[in-house]
């Protein structure tokens, strides 16, 4: 494959990963109106409406395959398409993180929108949002410094998943008769926490592209209070 071609085959991906960022970031302003308003028919559309994200990932990795089948790639090609694979998974994820808090919104009923932890969560999730639609930023600009950033604002984050924890725990003791609704509560914040994570992963694959090195900018971070253990249901 000639060289020109190579390249507008490289920049069809960005723009095909670019239009599905669009994609998963409309369902996470879906997921923050479900949770704000408490707009069960909202809810109920983001979570059974997935497969679009799902199609769109692996069209782009197939792209990514036939770009290293189609010549040798160089070295710095090749960083490109791997980096690309896994950003490619991580905004996955975070499309099936929006469906997964829909999916209790739906099932269990929407929590009551005013109360502190609710508020709490949708501050989380807007913050998250900013991540996420940050870490598609610097996929198209390369710019390093503002992916570290990105990747900073994850211990804010952290730090907000500890702190409703502890507040569904006293909401808790003080009204055990509603310990499912809080059991709920605690499954969304570690949703969107895990959001977060997935946003910080990007970045770091677009430090990866640039530098050639991929950095883990949340090594040896405390865990947070309340934290709740990883379980494949939770990934």
């Amino acid at each position: 494959m000639p060289r020109k071609h190579f390249d507008q085959e490289l920049e069809q991906l960005s723009e095909r990963i670019t239009g599905m960022g669009d994609a998963i970031n409309d369902r996470i302003v879906s997921t923050v109106k479900a949770l704000r308003t408490g707009d069960a028919d909202t809810a109920q559309r983001v979570a059974e409406n997935d497969s679009d994200v799902d199609r769109m990932e692996h069209e782009n990795e197939k792209l990514c395959m036939n770009l290293i089948a189609s010549q040798q790639p160089l070295a710095s090609d090749l960083r490109i398409i791997a980096a690309s694979l896994k950003i490619l998974t991580d905004m996955e994820r975070v499309a099936d993180q929006c469906a997964d808090i829909c999916e209790i919104l739906t099932t269990s009923g929407v929590p009551d929108s005013q109360s502190l932890p609710v508020n709490h969560i949708v501050s989380a999730l807007l913050k998250v949002q900013d991540m996420f639609t940050g870490a598609m930023d610097v996929y198209l600009s390369r710019d390093v410094k503002r992916a570290e950033q990105i990747c900073a604002a994850d211990d804010e984050v952290d730090a907000a998943f500890g702190r409703i924890v502890l507040e569904v725990a006293s909401a808790l003791t003080q009204k055990p008769e509603n310990v499912m609704q809080d059991v709920d509560l605690l499954f969304i914040i570690k949703y969107v926490e895990r959001i977060g994570d997935h946003a910080t992963n990007i970045a770091e694959w677009v430090i990866y592209m640039v530098t050639g090195e991929h950095p883990d900018l949340n090594e040896g971070e405390e865990t947070p209070a309340g934290h709740i253990p990883h379980t494949p249901e939770t990934l």
